[in-house]
């Protein structure tokens, strides 16, 4: 069977072109690539899908969210910022939660495409597994030959528009905030380590650490979330700054240490990363990282809304925010 991929190749432009060649989409293509694309298919005897017309025509107005964990207040939200873009649009969102498991992360796009929703946004760190990543791109590229649209949060991995924060970058500079209080006695609540999100934030601070020559921050991995935290609060050994990788495991370690009398931060500081809205009633103020959450997830629906001939990756920085869980040491 010829798909639309095969044509692509034949008439040397991208999956994206053909499919709005031969799929109906109303945006423009030049009369040149067009000729090539129904030239090619020609020749190869391509059959257009009559779904991947509806989709590309945009006559579904059903937008599918897939997320790692809803009752974490990251992924709400991301959500929430995709969820009023939208609306703005006259859209309406169907959300659906993986609970971290790649395995129905792939089963949801299978079914969203199913389903011929318009576009699909995927929110949520890749795991390292290449298989499984594997497994995930040539579903999404169903999709993208049925005239679906894509676009993810998180890493560049998947050969969709992505909205990268740069999470490397965030911890690193995280890293020079505390070591210029003072600290020097480090420890990472890291979460798992073949999340990449996770090892990516451990790394960029770790290898801070050690570039300014403070000794060798202490590495506990968990779970990436608040019982991960709470739990590796007690591995955390002599150290005078804590930093977990995201800000629901930096509330666990909070609670771990408040049930266990270590006061915050005249024993020991904390910091966190992603600045997620519920910190406003945390108590002490935690240090964070803060990521623009809520435009993270309306920027990913206007990339999918708005794809282009090749993926568009906008990385996002993060903003090193000082608050009151951490003590000024000099």
């Amino acid at each position: 069977m010829v798909t639309l991929e095969d044509v692509a190749k034949q008439a040397g432009v991208s999956l994206a072109t053909a499919s709005r060649v031969l799929n109906g989409s109303t945006r423009q293509v030049g009369a040149d690539l067009r000729a090539r694309v129904e030239r090619a298919a020609g020749e190869l005897g391509y059959r257009a899908n009559m779904a991947a017309q509806t989709l590309a025509k945009g006559a579904s107005n059903v937008i599918g969210i897939v997320v790692h964990d809803l009752t974490d207040p990251y992924f709400a939200a991301l959500a929430d910022g995709a969820m009023r873009a939208a609306a703005g649009e006259g859209l309406l969102v169907m959300v659906g939660t993986t609970h971290r498991d790649p395995e129905q992360e792939i089963a949801y796009v299978a079914t969203l495409n199913a389903q011929r929703v318009r576009a699909v946004l995927l929110a949520g760190s890749r795991v390292d597994d290449p298989e499984v990543t594997g497994r995930l791109r040539d579903e999404l590229r169903r999709y993208l030959d049925a005239g679906g649209r894509v676009a993810c949060v998180g890493q560049p991995l998947l050969g969709v528009d992505t909205v990268a924060p740069a999470n490397r970058e965030g911890a690193a500079a995280l890293a020079r905030a505390l070591a210029g209080l003072g600290h020097t006695r480090f420890a990472v609540l890291a979460g798992p380590p073949r999340l990449i999100t996770a090892r990516d934030r451990c790394a960029g601070f770790v290898t801070t650490i050690r570039e300014l020559g403070l000794p060798e921050p202490r590495v506990v991995h968990g779970p990436f979330d608040r019982d991960g935290g709470h739990t590796a609060a007690a591995e955390t050994g002599e150290a005078t700054c804590v930093f977990a990788v995201n800000d629901v495991m930096a509330v666990g370690a909070l609670a771990a240490y408040r049930e266990r009398g270590v006061r915050v931060p005249e024993d020991v500081s904390v910091a966190g990363f992603d600045d997620i809205p519920t910190l406003r009633d945390q108590v002490p103020a935690l240090t964070t990282v803060r990521l623009p959450l809520t435009d993270l997830g309306a920027r990913a629906l206007e990339l999918a809304l708005d794809a282009g001939e090749t993926p568009v990756v906008e990385q996002v920085t993060g903003e090193v925010v000082l608050r009151e869980s951490v003590r000024d040491l000099r």
